[in-house]
């Protein structure tokens, strides 16, 4: 799929992940989250951000108990109504503080939870249509996790992409504003940025 145009790629994955039987989500999602869960990152992590996972995405909802039974702090991205591109974070204390919002993703009630002016986890997950070994993804073209991902961070900060490795594509075309994970982690091997 070298050098084609970040849409066809964004395509054909899709494709390639709604076709996924469940049986192979869970699978490989496992795989992906045993792998999050021995990180020495994770364990450290006081403050995570995760997402709920839709359409055959990287199932990491073990990771969100994970992070409720250990006491950690988790925060879920919420968009904006009438605000492209921009998400808030609400403090997620247990699934029933969710709600159907954009996109038909479940995402942090407004009503609910807490949500901070400033946001800076020790671990964010990051979800992709795709992604490359620079740790560069493909998304749903909406720019929401770039613009996170922009914002200064802590220095123990780390970013991790999440793909099953079906996902991961060389030669889209990668813009200024795009911003790379610095972890990516398939089913099968974890692609550190040094």
């Amino acid at each position: 799929m070298a050098d084609l145009d970040k849409e066809i790629i964004r395509r054909q994955l899709l494709e390639k992940r709604s076709a996924l039987l469940g049986q192979d989500v869970k699978s490989m999602s496992r795989n992906i989250v045993n792998t999050v869960l021995s990180l020495e990152q994770w364990g450290r992590a006081e403050e995570v951000l995760l997402y709920w996972p839709i359409r055959n995405e990287v199932d990491i909802r073990p990771l969100l108990e994970n992070a409720w039974n250990s006491g950690k702090r988790l925060f879920m991205p919420c968009c904006r109504k009438n605000e492209p591109g921009q998400m808030d974070f609400g403090v997620v204390r247990a699934e029933a503080d969710l709600t159907s919002g954009s996109f038909g993703i479940k995402e942090p009630c407004r009503t609910r939870c807490e949500f901070p002016d400033a946001v800076s986890p020790d671990l964010i997950i990051v979800p992709g249509v795709g992604f490359d070994r620079s740790g560069f993804r493909i998304g749903f073209g909406g720019g929401y996790y770039d613009r996170f991902l922009a914002r200064p961070q802590k220095d123990a900060f780390l970013s991790v992409g999440v793909c099953y490795d079906f996902q991961l594509v060389e030669g889209f075309p990668v813009e200024p504003w795009d911003k790379n994970v610095q972890l990516v982690c398939t089913d099968k091997e974890l692609i550190w940025q040094r």
